[in-house]
């Protein structure tokens, strides 16, 4: 069991023949009571201190752990959101690349069709010219031809009055 001021203060020595000064012992007792009373002030304050540092230490380690925890939810979230993107614009990439074909293949269509629409111009024109020359020809053979001539002769000659 510690002892206390008040144990000191309430000590009682047996006299004895030749002992030592009791002033000089009460005035040394009274000393040892006052540097024992500061003494356990100072260590509860002490214990005081100790405690509220414990408590703030407490505290900022539920903080650090709340941190720590936000950090990992942060993350996590981070990587989910970075691999929704990925998966995103690989879809889109995807759905890119089938417009392209689709648009290439609809542009190949149509220049097949055109080219097509082209060759039967062609084809037309070709026709065309043959048979406008044709008739051309025709019309230079009756021109050339004498009958033409005689024909001429015979409008001239009804003509004259």
């Amino acid at each position: 069991m510690a002892l206390t001021p008040l144990d000191i203060h309430n000590k009682e020595f047996s006299r004895s023949f030749r002992g030592y000064n009791e002033d000089e012992v009460n005035e040394f007792l009274d000393q040892i009571i006052k540097d024992y009373e500061a003494q356990i002030r100072e260590n509860k304050e002490l214990q005081t201190q100790i405690q509220s540092i414990q408590e703030r230490l407490s505290h900022f380690s539920n903080i650090e752990e709340t941190l720590s925890k936000t950090i990992i939810v942060a993350q996590e979230a981070a990587d989910e959101v970075k691999n929704n993107s990925k998966k995103e614009s690989q879809l889109i990439l995807k759905e890119a690349e089938k417009n392209a074909d689709r648009i290439i293949n609809e542009a190949l269509t149509r220049s097949r069709k055109i080219a097509m629409e082209i060759d039967e111009l062609k084809k037309q024109a070709t026709v065309y010219r043959t048979r406008f020359r044709t008739l051309l020809e025709a019309q230079l053979e009756i021109l050339n031809n004498e009958s033409w001539k005689t024909m001429q002769l015979e409008v001239i000659v009804e003509d004259t009055p």
